[in-house]
């Protein structure tokens, strides 16, 4: 294929993806307009709020330092 060639079909493709974009555009705004609301918000009870406080030291006695091994031994 010549330069040319590959140019117009480049063209082709989008203006082909622009029709597409235009129709997906028309048809979310009809739905829109069907239902005469936005969408409801999105439901926030599955979220959990983390503390700003430092956690319990006695949580962390018996971990690893991740890569240090063991905290009465040698890393490697």
């Amino acid at each position: 294929m010549s330069q040319q060639d590959d140019l117009n079909a480049v063209r082709r493709s989008l203006d082909e993806l622009t029709r597409k974009v235009e129709e997906l555009e028309r048809r979310a705004s009809g739905k829109a307009s069907e239902s005469g609301r936005a969408a409801p918000p999105p439901d926030r009870s599955g979220m959990v709020t983390i503390p700003d406080t430092p956690y319990d030291n006695a949580l962390w006695t018996d971990t690893d330092d991740e890569g240090l091994g063991s905290r009465d031994r040698r890393a490697p």
